[in-house]
This record gives C-alpha cells, structure tokens and sequence, in this order.
C-alpha cells in the first residue's frame, strides 16, 4: 500500500540556494521496494535521489541508499551532505553530537559538524594508481585536447568509478567541450589549477556518461578521492578549495582538508530548498 513520505530536496556546496548540486532524500525509506526507489530516481532526473532507512550497523544512525536515474551508487559525496542535512534537519538525533555517522554500501561514513558547515570523511578508494595510457588517450580525444595536455592522471574510485585528468590550468578545463559518445561509459573528471591569489585553489569538471548523467555540477566522492591523492604526493597543501559548475551556471566550493593521519575531509554549505511529501 502506497504511503505519504516525508521529502526534503536539498542544495549542496553552495551557500547560496539554487547554485549547488542539488539531491533528492526520502527520509523514510521502509518497505519502499529497489523498483520503486530507482523509479522515483529516474522521474527526479537528478544525479542522485536517496533512501534514509534504518541503521543495520552498530554505530550508525541512519543508512542510506543513493540512485542515480540509471542505476544504484555504493556511495556519493553530496548525497551524503545532503540527506545529513535533510535528515538532521527533520529532527534526527546522532548517538554523538558532534558527528553523523552513515552506513551506505560503502561501508560507514562519518559526517562531521562544524557550526553550520557539513563535512565527510572520504571514504578509502577501492581502485588508485595510473590509468591505462590508451584510457589516457581515449580521454584526451574526447576532450578535444593533444595528449600531451595531460600533466598527470588516477583512478580515484571510491564506488562510483572516478578517473582523473590534471591539466595545467583552471582555464583550460573550463574551456573543455567534450565528446561523450566517444567515452559513454566512463566516470571521470578534469582539474587545473586557478592562478595564485584566486579565491579558489583548483577548477574541476565531473563527466558521469557511466551514470547517465551529462556532467555533474558538483561532485563530493570524486573531490574526495582527487584530495586523497593530492594530498598524499604533495600536489596540493593539506587545506585547499575547488570550484565547480561554472559551465553550468553554478557556484559550487568545496572545502578539502587532511588530517596528519591522512584523512580527507570533504566540506560544504547545505541548504534544504525544498520539504514536502511524496507518496511511495
């Protein structure tokens, strides 16, 4: 028997409304059935829709399960802001209250409160190293940029499938117009480096064909596996600040730290636009 939910959609990495990446959250996902949660997925048209259901994990306040309009996701990074948030903000109490603590796929995520600003602990990677060079090269051609543009490349997967590409500046990954049909399954992304004393350390692009979705205007899992590696071989500071969605009419900012034992915070504004119901 179809039932009235408690929905909230919510805006994240943008402390202005309407300017981040935006996820659905259904803060009660009993008995909803996997057709009906990738249904509802694919009807929101989002990068991700997502199910609060009951912890089955010691620990854990809540579990959550993520869609995108193709398919389901071990994990994400602003769908974990946002249903913290959303769910947070419907009156969820944590066993700690400095901390969230999710159990997805994934495994446990701890979500960290600081004031008004949500923070993720990046999840380990389940793939890392170089990428295939005739990977690196069939990016490159859908890109529309020579291989030599490439600085330097990672698999930063963390459930999803993350690739990335660095080149030189923020720039020339603004500038990118990609060819997707020749890359229609991968999950990947570009970063360059925005000139020194810009409010913003570093540009990214987040390209998810592999997920049905065209490019993603703001992305927490791949930013938490590129501040992993960065941060690991001294390619960026332990603190920095990415910008994203540019090309889409957003203003993304993320915040990324590490810790000195190499835990990578992922940051962000959260703003719940929209509350109501849906019936499921």
């Amino acid at each position: 028997m179809p039932r009235i939910r408690s929905f909230a959609q919510v805006d994240v990495f943008s402390a202005a409304a309407f300017r981040g990446n935006p996820v659905a959250v259904v803060l009660d996902g009993t008995d909803v059935s996997d057709e009906d949660m990738q249904g509802l997925a694919r009807w929101t048209n989002l990068s991700e829709t997502t199910f609060v259901l009951p912890p089955t994990t010691a620990g854990a306040d809540y579990r959550l399960r993520i869609f995108t309009p193709h398919n389901e996701l071990p994990f994400a990074g602003h769908p974990t802001l946002g249903a913290a948030r959303a769910w947070l903000e419907e009156g969820g109490t944590p066993r700690h209250p400095e901390k969230v603590v999710q159990e997805c796929a994934a495994g446990l995520v701890t979500v960290r409160r600081e004031q008004d600003v949500l923070a993720f602990a990046a999840p380990p990677r389940i793939r890392e190293g170089a990428l295939e060079e005739a990977y690196v090269r069939q990016i490159a051609a859908a890109f529309g940029i020579p291989r030599e543009r490439v600085l330097s490349h990672q698999w930063v997967d963390n459930g999803p499938g993350w690739a990335v590409v660095r080149l030189a500046t923020a720039g020339e990954v603004l500038a990118l117009e990609p060819d997707l049909s020749l890359i229609p399954d991968a999950m990947v992304g570009a970063i360059g480096a925005h000139p020194e004393g810009s409010g913003h350390d570093f540009e990214l692009r987040t390209f998810a064909p592999g997920a049905g979705v065209a490019e993603d205007p703001a992305c927490g899992s791949m930013n938490a596996g590129i501040g992993q590696w960065l941060t690991s071989t001294g390619a960026a500071p332990s603190s920095y600040r990415v910008s994203q969605g540019a090309r889409l009419g957003r203003a993304a900012s993320i915040g990324i730290s590490a810790d000195a034992d190499g835990t990578v915070w992922v940051a962000g504004a959260t703003t719940v636009c929209i509350r109501g119901t849906v019936t499921l």
